[in-house]
């Protein structure tokens, strides 16, 4: 009976050693701090990038700002044309050209800023993208070199101690890359149209039977 004892005991050992391996305690982190956002400001090819961005978004402003003043002119011109219609009247035909062409350009200059501002926005988005594909692996690298398990953006944390900063060493391995950052971003890819339904078979036209003859008497 004591030998049974023993096998039984023994085979309840070898079972719960794998739960006993997988409830190690995990090691301590070691926690680090980097500054995405400075690295963002002041990495050399970011500063170049957005000194491309601020050119681009002057450009649309300065673009926005000259159709607005050509609408305003317009604006200006018709106002007092508009008000010499009689009560009840109606614009004569060059007129109504006039102010229909008015309401075109106003249509289009809305399109075309607000297309305008669309773009910028990607380009920005883009070359976060781009910088995000440079700053992860430099971060790993900084991480293996200095022990950290843990690696927290700065802007996240209320308070950190300087000991824990790895910004400048991850900032001097992402500068080692001098390729420039794309400040244009691929068009956004349109969706395909749908397929048109396909076309009933149509019904061949009925025929009228031909009418039978009156039987002669």
């Amino acid at each position: 009976m004591n030998t049974n004892l023993l096998r039984t005991a023994a085979l309840a050992l070898a079972l719960a050693a794998p739960a006993a391996l997988t409830a190690q305690p995990l090691p301590p982190p070691v926690a680090a701090v980097v500054n995405i956002g400075q690295i963002a400001q002041s990495c050399t090819a970011c500063v170049a990038a957005n000194q491309q961005l601020q050119a681009q978004g002057q450009a649309l402003q300065t673009r926005a700002q000259a159709l607005n003043t050509q609408l305003e002119t317009e604006a200006r011109a018709l106002q007092p044309l508009v008000n010499a219609i009689p009560a009840g009247g109606q614009p004569d035909a060059a007129l109504a050209a006039r102010i229909q062409a008015y309401q075109s350009l106003q249509q289009n200059a809305e399109r075309e800023i607000g297309a305008g501002r669309e773009r910028l926005q990607r380009n920005a988005n883009y070359v976060e993208e781009q910088l995000g594909d440079r700053l992860r692996p430099a971060i790993n690298t900084v991480m293996q070199q200095r022990g950290a398990t843990l690696v927290f953006d700065r802007r996240a944390l209320i308070e950190a101690s300087p000991t824990l900063d790895i910004t400048a060493a991850v900032l001097a391995i992402v500068n080692q890359n001098a390729t420039p950052l794309n400040v244009n971003a691929p068009a956004p890819q349109q969706a395909a149209p749908a397929a048109a339904p396909p076309r009933p078979a149509t019904a061949p036209p009925a025929t009228t039977p031909p009418r039978p003859r009156p039987q002669g008497r």
